[in-house]
């Protein structure tokens, strides 16, 4: 099984890239996850540019969501909101039928936290995408500079997330992804 992992923050070290680094460390036998890392590389998202024959960036994008079985997100909350290229890269799928019913979670580093999972609930549910709310995960890493490593060595942090793991992949195996 597949899984795409999309880190909304741009940031060469980020508590959100460490999230996703470890939930690959520690992913189920059996399931790669893939880390997309072209979100700084997606053009503004212009509905003129999204023809038959969209921007090859666009294209790679759709492709790796079409080749997933699911979607990680883990995104920093800036001002409120949603990081402006994590927002773009999704702008860019709207109209994509290879994103349609992707089973998707969020894993958020910040408890505090609030308002950017809300937007992006929103936001996946009316882009159709299947949240697998179960398997969402909190992981507490304000204030903490822990890289992948760390996430793993820490028995609370690498249990919720294992755990979280453990719980999309059974959902998705339960009901896999629809295929337009």
């Amino acid at each position: 099984m597949r899984l795409l992992a999309l880190c909304g923050s741009l940031r060469a070290v980020s508590s959100n890239g460490s999230a996703l680094q470890a939930a690959a460390r520690l992913a189920p036998a059996g399931v790669e996850v893939v880390i997309y890392d072209g979100l700084a590389g997606l053009p503004h998202f212009n509905p003129d540019l999204d023809t038959e024959t969209p921007p090859e960036a666009v294209l790679a994008l759709r492709r790796v969501i079409g080749a997933s079985e699911g979607l990680m997100i883990c995104s920093p909350e800036y001002a409120h909101g949603v990081p402006g290229a994590l927002k773009n890269g999704l702008d860019w799928l709207v109209s994509s039928l290879e994103f349609a019913d992707t089973p998707t979670i969020l894993i958020n580093t910040s408890p505090g936290s609030v308002h950017a999972p809300a937007q992006l609930k929103e936001i996946l549910a009316t882009m159709s995408a299947r949240l697998v709310e179960e398997a969402f995960v909190i992981l507490n890493l304000r204030g903490r500079s822990l890289d992948a490593g760390g996430i793993v060595a820490d028995p609370d942090l690498s249990a919720a997330l294992a755990d979280g793991l453990a719980r999309f992949v059974a959902a998705i195996t339960a009901q896999p992804r629809a295929r337009w």
